[in-house]
């Protein structure tokens, strides 16, 4: 078999994946049909409650809108009819407010992609600041030590509505340096474009950051700087080979905003798409929803096939002949502030969580409303007076055990969907942009609200980062030297995947989910907030947040508590990943080395 055509079959037929597209976003657009069926809620009763929320509606109003609408034609008639205008430019009208839907979608739409630009700038700026320190010292060999994240790992745990909050408060309404509210020239896009870019660059960075040291140590680098390049070109072509296996993150990261910004968009006031989605769903509005799903669909199609070409520009024709090395991380030393950071971080949130273990966490006191923290409330009350320390302790084990559930499940979905690239192909980038709420509703619809249901209703739309990743990884794998001598002396599928796959792709897709565990929390709070997941008084550090988050500039203290809970809880994961990580490269280096000068092509 020769490398080129080893490289050929490698990738996965155009037509294989724009039927996967094409089918994943046929089946969203049907399940997005039956909501107002599925929920259980009768859709003429929605349809009225939204219309007019004061009303009381009568068994001959009902009846009215039934008719008026043509519920009693079923969903599949309806989706049939919305199809047959699309190609007129007519996307039907709106069942609540009876005007034309296209306009109002195309509206929020450009909102929405406008904002998530914004975002996009901010999430490069904060990448680069991330990742600044290692491009330096690689690019001039003097990079002797591994980085914990530790940075990177606060800021991706900022829930953005949070920091949403504290931006509009601080720097809107005290400071008055930008808008507060209102959609109203660029100066209003600043503080909404930082509460999303920064988190999500934090992810990007750390992805990055972490990359960039097996960069550094391939041939070409080492060769490059003996002859005297410049280390600002080979920064470049190192930024560049490792960036096409991060750029993929971009999809789930950063596109999904589109949609997924629901909370920044209500803080902000902005007539975003994501507000209109989740207001359609809630209140069943079947066309306005179905074309904000249409155009969620087409926007992560698009940036896929993007993103997916400029993988391939940035990798050249090594990745089409076979010819790409392989990146192996050195051996770099941890930091010698890792075990300090650890313990720190082990024993505080111990404290915390034993000490409100101690305490009742559903004894309400009105007289004790929104205190300050004190010797007898340590974090303060929240606006039921109940002691904040005992929820947060009490609801330590439920947020970690849901959440850690949630993304172990993720992680193996995107793991398998993202080696099964032919299937995956379209799939992945369908999913990336549909909001979890959106996907709360569908799920919930059919399990009800519970915890466990909005904890699948996650499982269904964030496995997707861990299958962009993969597949990203394992393109690059396949297309190394070492890989296809291992094909050539007959190895089979299991042991590619034992000895080629797993080692290329786990690492960086378990430290990508470490990193995200603290917006898991977020999510699943978010369901619960809205009345899909766990439901009130259960104490849980994501409702904590939610519930606290209109108090934060009378009582900062009430979401403090939670929002450091997070904070120490991401890096702990990612300190003890580090660690962890540090200790598997000096045990398996040499047996990486080895199986280089194995393979490596001459």
């Amino acid at each position: 078999m020769s490398v080129t055509s080893a490289g050929a079959d490698s990738r996965p037929s155009r037509w294989r994946a724009g039927a996967g597209r094409l089918v994943a976003g046929t089946a969203l657009l049907t399940a997005v049909a039956l909501l107002p069926w599925l929920s259980g809620t009768d859709p003429a009763l929605s349809v009225l409650r939204a219309r007019s929320a004061d009303a009381d509606p009568t068994p001959a109003q009902l009846t009215l809108v039934r008719e008026q609408l043509g519920l009693d034609e079923g969903p599949f008639t309806h989706l049939v009819q919305w199809l047959g205008g699309l190609p007129r430019g007519d996307a039907g009208t709106s069942w609540v407010s009876g005007e034309p839907v296209l306009p109002q979608v195309t509206t929020a739409f450009a909102v929405s992609l406008t904002l998530m630009l914004g975002a996009l700038v901010v999430t490069v700026a904060v990448a680069a600041l991330i990742c600044a320190r290692t491009l330096h010292l690689g690019s001039r060999r003097q990079l002797r030590q591994g980085r914990a994240g530790t940075m990177a790992a606060v800021l991706a745990a900022l829930p953005k509505f949070l920091l949403a909050s504290l931006l509009a408060t601080v720097c809107g309404v005290w400071l008055g340096w930008f808008p507060s509210s209102g959609w109203a020239g660029p100066m209003a896009m600043v503080l909404p474009a930082l509460a999303l870019g920064v988190p999500s660059g934090a992810v990007i960075g750390s992805l990055l950051d972490q990359s960039l040291p097996a960069a550094f140590q391939e041939p070409w680098a080492r060769t490059w700087h003996a002859y005297g390049f410049s280390p600002g070109h080979i920064a470049r072509h190192a930024l560049r080979r490792t960036l096409a296996g991060v750029l993929p993150q971009l999809l789930p990261s950063v596109v999904a905003l589109v949609g997924g910004a629901v909370a920044v968009e209500k803080i902000f006031n902005i007539p975003g798409l994501g507000r209109l989605a989740l207001d359609a769903a809630i209140a069943q509005d079947l066309p306005p929803l179905q074309t904000a799903t249409l155009a969620l669909v087409l926007l992560g199609v698009a940036a896929g096939l993007l993103i997916q070409a400029l993988r391939r520009a940035l990798l050249g024709p090594a990745l089409r002949d076979g010819a790409l090395p392989a990146l192996h991380p050195p051996s770099l030393p941890r930091p010698r502030s890792l075990p300090w950071v650890i313990g720190f971080c082990t024993v505080t949130l111990l404290t915390l969580v034993v000490a409100g273990l101690l305490r009742d966490p559903l004894q309400v006191d009105t007289a004790a409303r929104l205190l300050p923290p004190s010797a007898a409330h340590p974090l303060g009350t929240d606006s039921l007076g109940r002691d904040l320390l005992a929820r947060l302790g009490h609801g330590a084990l439920r947020t970690a055990g849901v959440a850690l559930a949630v993304t172990v499940v993720s992680v193996v979905l995107g793991l398998l969907l993202g080696m099964a690239t032919q299937v995956g192909a379209g799939l992945t980038e369908v999913v990336s942009t549909l909001p979890a709420v959106l996907a709360g509703l569908l799920t919930t619809a059919v399990t009800g609200p519970s915890v466990w249901g909005a904890a699948l209703a996650v499982c269904v739309v964030a496995w997707s980062p861990y299958a962009a990743q993969t597949a990203a990884l394992l393109e690059q794998e396949r297309a190394s030297g070492h890989m296809l001598a291992s094909i050539s002396f007959g190895a089979g599928l299991r042991y590619l995947v034992r000895h080629h796959y797993l080692p290329a792709v786990l690492p960086s897709v378990l430290r990508n989910a470490l990193l995200r565990l603290p917006t898991t929390v977020l999510v699943l709070a978010s369901l619960g907030f809205l009345g899909l997941g766990e439901q009130p008084p259960t104490p849980e550090w994501g409702r904590l947040l939610s519930e606290n988050q209109p108090y934060v500039e009378l009582a900062p203290w009430t979401v403090l508590g939670p929002a450091c809970a997070l904070v120490l809880l991401s890096v702990l994961a990612v300190s003890g990943a580090a660690s962890g990580r540090g200790r598997s490269r000096s045990r398996t280096g040499s047996k990486r080395r080895t199986e280089m000068q194995t393979y490596s092509p001459a």
